[in-house]
């Protein structure tokens, strides 16, 4: 095996491609001769040139440093080579021609080269010493390759990704990878050919990993259909094929890929389903040139909401949330991302009502999305006066404030586990879904939204699960036939603006979460795209429910009907009205929240929400009939 493992001098460089300038001279005049002819047309031929040769050599000589051809390294041939070469060449061609102009009128009545000669010198030229450099690198690229087991690659999506993939994985010499070739969605394609490699459609991928022993697929589509994905990455789990994928071009450093970008598919990537359709142009006239506040700003949905209203040029955003640390991060990103977004970032608790009321006097907003809240279960079961004092009374004064101050519109965001409630959490939402709800019609348009996990979001199952494998487990599932409905950051808070647009008080909107998802599937899936192997590398540990939690979530309650909106993922619930006795029970409760007796204050809630049942809880003793 040849190996080229030290740089080539310049000089050898150099003279490489002066000889292969002589070599082509002499080919063109070769096939301008149709390669036969007599000594004595080949003697008058000479006598012409041998005064053009020298002046040839120096041009060569002179052009080719000016143009620094022999600078590049030669096993790392590139098209700036192409180019600097194309130029160079270009540049001799036409240096020629203007002497041998100057020869012709001034001198001996000849030119340097006939015209037919200098056009076949100048391609045979270029094809020789690009030819000579590729096949340089082709033999030092062989020489330094990994000489490990390779592995045996399919490449998802034949279109442009999938080539710079293909190049990126070949031109990487720290990796061993054998691509087998192509697969797409696209039945066309099928068959077809890629820079050499075979285009295969998607429903013969389980063919191929059988047959030609596929041991790792890497996505290269940058937008793929969500389903075709899922059902690709899972046959390649049931497998045991590794799958990967090549992150969005915007990552790239300096607009380049490289090998070393690809990474492991993402479970989220596998549980959004199609893009959501936008009323962007409703959504724009609400928003454009509003003042709009963000309560939670800080948190997974805020964040989000935030990210997505900035797409509208509102006239202002405030940020408000009492998580400092969390808001100086999203201060720094809306700088980066949104340097034109002009937005306040403000620093205080829902329940503090003077610095509510400040903050309204000074920016008076036009719209609400109200994200504030506590949020897990187990905690808010044992600190039921704080579920009440942040999730019920800093919503009651948030919606007080607002009818004061004239906002247009207060959008709340709730939750699935509000719906038959079995929580302390829950049950605190949805009284202040009521409270919410019994003050439309009165000036402010107050909106509800419903949905239920948020993939990604802070305290959510998936970074727990990642952080337990990370830690090499054991993962923590509180019971083998858990569900629950899963919905990114992105389609959450499009759908709550999306909501927010076509609202006009009083309706609480649920968003279709498309299937539940078992818990523990999810966890077995998490490990394979790990590359681990449940039972070998990793165990999975069942907890039992805890306080509170319930087996199966719901959208909507037994007593709830839905109509459709002209959105297909976006219903509304018909919901029961409330009474004023519903009402009195509310602002009780709120006078009460510091009661430290839990008992009391949880059963105060039972009677706000009669579905209110818990589960495997302390308070389950309250729901018992006398």
């Amino acid at each position: 095996m040849i190996h080229l493992k030290s740089n080539t001098p310049r000089w050898v460089i150099s003279l490489n491609d002066l000889v292969i300038s002589i070599i082509s001279l002499a080919i063109a005049y070769l096939i301008r001769f149709d390669f036969s002819t007599n000594s004595e047309e080949i003697l008058n031929e000479w006598h012409v040139l041998v005064k053009s040769l020298p002046l040839f050599i120096l041009i060569k000589v002179i052009v080719f440093n000016a143009f620094q051809v022999q600078k590049g390294l030669v096993r790392y041939t590139s098209s700036e080579d192409l180019k600097r070469i194309l130029l160079a060449l270009t540049s001799c061609s036409l240096l020629f021609f203007f002497f041998g102009l100057l020869r012709k009128y001034f001198f001996d009545g000849y030119f340097l080269f006939p015209s037919s000669v200098l056009i076949m010198e100048y391609f045979v030229s270029f094809f020789l010493m690009l030819g000579t450099r590729f096949t340089v690198k082709l033999i030092y690229l062989e020489s330094i390759k990994s000489k490990d087991a390779k592995e045996r690659v399919l490449i998802y999506g034949a279109g442009i990704s999938g080539l710079i993939t293909k190049r990126t994985i070949e031109n990487d010499v720290l990796i061993s990878y054998s691509i087998i070739g192509y697969i797409d969605d696209n039945e066309k394609m099928r068959g077809t050919r890629l820079e050499g490699m075979k285009i295969f459609h998607t429903s013969e991928l389980e063919k191929l990993i059988k047959e030609e022993g596929v041991t790792q697929l890497i996505i290269a589509i940058q937008n793929p259909d969500k389903e075709n994905r899922k059902e690709v990455v899972d046959i390649c789990l049931n497998h045991k094929v590794n799958v990967q994928q090549v992150p969005r071009p915007t990552s790239w450093i300096n607009g380049e890929f490289s090998a070393k970008q690809i990474n492991k598919i993402k479970i989220e990537d596998l549980l959004g389903r199609k893009p959501i359709v936008l009323s962007t142009d409703k959504i724009a006239k609400e928003l454009n040139h509003k003042t709009i506040l963000v309560t939670g700003a800080a948190g997974s949905i805020g964040s989000g909401i935030v990210e997505q209203i900035a797409h509208y040029q509102p006239k202002k955003i405030i940020l408000f949330d009492q998580a400092e640390s969390a808001l100086y991060d999203l201060q720094n990103q809306l700088y980066l991302n949104y340097p034109e977004l002009n937005f306040t970032v403000i620093i205080g608790d829902i329940c503090n009502k003077e610095r509510l009321n400040h903050l309204f006097s000074v920016y008076k907003p036009n719209y609400i999305f109200h994200a504030a809240a506590y949020k897990h279960v187990p905690l808010m079961e044992e600190n039921p006066s704080e579920a009440v004092s942040t999730n019920v009374r800093g919503t009651q004064q948030l919606v007080d404030f607002a009818l004061e101050y004239k906002v247009e519109k207060f959008i709340m965001i709730s939750t699935d586990k509000a719906v038959n409630p079995t929580n302390v959490m829950g049950a605190s939402k949805r009284i202040a879904e009521i409270y919410a709800q019994s003050k439309s019609g009165l000036g402010t348009k107050f909106i509800t939204t419903r949905f239920g996990n948020v993939l990604g979001s802070n305290g959510s199952v998936i970074p727990l699960f990642q952080r337990q494998i990370d830690n090499g487990g054991p993962i923590t599932v509180t019971d083998p036939n858990v569900t629950r409905f899963f919905m990114t950051i992105p389609e959450a808070c499009q759908l709550v603006l999306e909501a927010s647009s076509m609202g006009e008080g009083g309706e609480i909107f649920v968003f279709d979460m498309g299937d539940s998802v078992k818990i523990i599937d999810l966890a077995k899936k998490m490990i394979q795209l790990s590359g681990l192997e449940l039972g070998k590398d990793i165990e999975i540990k069942y907890t039992g429910l805890r306080p509170g939690e319930k087996l199966y979530e719901e959208v909507l309650s037994d007593e709830e009907q839905t109509i459709p909106t002209h959105h297909p993922q976006i219903l509304i619930a018909k919901i029961r009205a409330q009474n004023q006795h519903v009402l009195e029970l509310i602002e009780t409760l709120i006078e009460d929240k510091y009661d430290q007796n839990n008992l009391h204050l949880v059963k105060k809630m039972k009677e706000i929400v009669p579905e209110f049942i818990s589960n495997n809880s302390e308070f389950s003793k309250l729901d018992k009939n006398d």
